[in-house]
């Protein structure tokens, strides 16, 4: 694995870093501009639905760069020996954050299929309970999270 990285370096480390940016990038433009302007639409139901929809195009453009993050972060550790030198437990910490975020995504994910499925029942309050948390808790929780993981990442980088 380290001689596949070794020769795909740069390639590898550009996949994980638009892989990061794409990801935590998608969650601020959702949080902060559509949002915003989800809180405008005047019904309900309608409001419920556009932002279901938007959370499965959302979902559906980040998680193949989660995949990508996961796996070049696997070839990253290895290839440059993360786990066995004095960064070991910075590398581990960026790790746990990265899970820790992928989880939140897959309950994401799970709450909002379980939002829609509430709205086609015409169930508003049960949407309305699945969908709400995505966006005051679950979203702002990887922004943050994301914008650390990206940081240990820069100072990892410019200190290995």
């Amino acid at each position: 694995m380290q001689d596949i990285f070794l020769e795909y370096k740069v390639f590898i480390v550009f996949l994980h870093v638009i892989s990061a940016v794409v990801w935590v990038g998608g969650m601020i433009a959702m949080r902060y501009a559509a949002h915003s302007s989800f809180l405008e639409i005047e019904s309900p139901q309608k409001r419920l639905e556009r932002i279901a929809h938007a959370l499965k195009r959302l979902f559906a453009i980040v998680l193949p760069f989660v995949i990508i993050l996961i796996v070049t972060a696997v070839f990253m550790i290895k290839g440059y020996g993360l786990s066995q030198s004095d960064f070991s437990p910075l590398s581990h910490a960026k790790e746990g954050i990265w899970t820790l975020m992928f989880l939140n995504l897959t309950v994401m994910i799970f709450r909002r299929n379980r939002g829609e499925r509430f709205l086609n029942e015409g169930n508003m309050v049960g949407a309305k309970n699945q969908l709400e948390l995505i966006g005051k808790i679950m979203v702002p929780l990887n922004i943050v999270l994301g914008i650390v993981a990206i940081f240990l990442g820069t100072y990892l980088s410019s200190t290995i």
